[in-house]
C-alpha cells in the first residue's frame, strides 16, 4: 500500500507538478535575470527556457531514488518563485483612477 501511494505522489510531482512548477517558475525568473540591452532578455529567457524547465523537473520526479528529495527540491522552487512573483505584484503602488488626466 505505502509504494502504491509514493508511485502516485511521484505520478503528481512529475505530471502536473512538473507544469505548474515550471510556470511558476518561468514567471519568476522574469523578476531576477537582468534585463539585456533591448529591455526583453528577463522576458523572452524563461519562454524558451520553459520546456527545458519542464524536463528537468519530470526526470528529476521519475529518476530520484528518494521522493523526498523530490519533494523538498519542487517545494523549495515553488516557494522561492512564487515569491518573488508575490513580491513583483505587491512592491506596485496602486495607480489613482484620476491620475492619467
Amino acid at each position: 500500500m505505502a509504494a502504491m501511494s509514493g508511485k502516485w505522489i511521484r505520478m503528481l510531482f512529475a505530471g502536473p507538478g512538473a507544469i505548474i512548477l515550471a510556470l511558476v517558475m518561468m514567471a519568476g525568473m522574469t523578476q531576477w535575470l537582468p534585463k539585456g540591452a533591448a529591455g526583453i532578455d528577463n522576458l523572452v529567457l524563461p519562454l524558451v527556457l520553459a520546456p527545458l524547465l519542464w524536463a528537468a523537473l519530470f526526470f528529476h520526479a521519475c529518476m530520484d531514488r528518494k521522493l523526498s528529495r523530490v519533494a523538498i527540491v519542487a517545494l523549495g522552487l515553488l516557494v522561492i518563485h512564487g515569491g518573488l512573483v508575490a513580491h513583483s505584484f505587491l512592491s506596485h503602488a496602486p495607480v489613482a483612477k484620476g491620475a492619467s488626466k
